[in-house]
């Protein structure tokens, strides 16, 4: 007879320790699976985070709104971290099974595709049909306004001048970067004290972006150790890709603003 463990049966730990199915022999491959499995888990909680962030903008509660923010870069460092990790793993080691990844990529992850959907980086093309049919969510979530959407309609909302077109645009489709929205956050750099709740909204909206731009970075750090200028697993170009994507930032305007204060 089985006896109770409250802490293994409330959070199902022996199920956990089941899941992980190596390849190969090698210790590195387990280790590079539940690194794996710990980062799946983690752009959960920072899209659980934003998403609460994202409903407490609509509510025109931007104080909830910033400490769900804040909560969300705590959890994006430990996701950062989790590189280091990676990052000791010697390469020979990781030759020895890349091979079992075959077409797998961290970039084929429905639950970093659906941050990524979330923060506001978005668009039909950047997701598989065969994702949006066994992830129903990838499509609920593109056919919602992102996190900057909504931060932009509270904006307006609060009296700042974000323009009709930016307000009403299709929330389907990439957002593109707008002068008139950098003029109206460098009015409440400018103004700190009169536009207190959009200035802190804006740091902790800009700390969620750095944290994913850093993690982004050490990606490309780590892939380059452990692999040079090899094809990356999915068909990618490896660190060429990785280089072209961290050229991305969240919330542009909150970055080329800069430039004009």
């Amino acid at each position: 007879m089985t006896h109770p463990n409250p802490y293994v049966d409330y959070a199902r730990m022996d199920d956990l320790h089941d899941l992980q199915e190596p390849a190969t022999e090698s210790p590195f491959e387990l280790q590079f699976i539940l690194l794996s499995q710990v980062k799946e888990l983690l752009f959960r909680m920072v899209q659980l985070e934003v998403d609460q962030a994202r409903a407490r903008v609509r509510e025109d509660r931007p104080e909830a709104a910033c400490r769900a923010l804040s909560r969300a870069a705590r959890h994006q460092r430990t996701l950062v971290g989790c590189w280091e990790s990676m990052n000791a793993m010697p390469v020979d080691e990781f030759l020895g099974f890349r091979d079992e990844l075959g077409e797998a990529s961290g970039t084929q992850s429905p639950v970093y595709r659906l941050l990524e959907f979330t923060l506001g980086n978005r668009g039909a093309a950047m997701v598989r049909r065969s994702d949006f049919i066994r992830f129903p969510r990838l499509r609920a979530e593109l056919e919602r306004p992102s996190l900057y959407d909504e931060v932009l309609r509270h904006l307006y909302r609060i009296g700042l001048p974000v323009p009709e077109h930016v307000l009403s645009r299709d929330v389907t489709v990439p957002y593109e970067p707008d002068r008139a929205v950098e003029d109206v956050w460098a009015t409440a750099y400018r103004s700190p004290d009169k536009y207190r709740s959009a200035y802190e909204l804006a740091e902790h909206l800009l700390e969620v972006a750095y944290q994913f731009s850093r993690w982004r970075a050490t990606h490309l750090l780590v892939v380059e150790r452990m692999l040079g200028g090899k094809r990356g697993s999915g068909g990618t170009d490896g660190a060429a890709w990785l280089r072209k994507i961290n050229e991305h930032r969240f919330f542009a305007e909150l970055w080329t603003m800069r430039s004009a204060l």
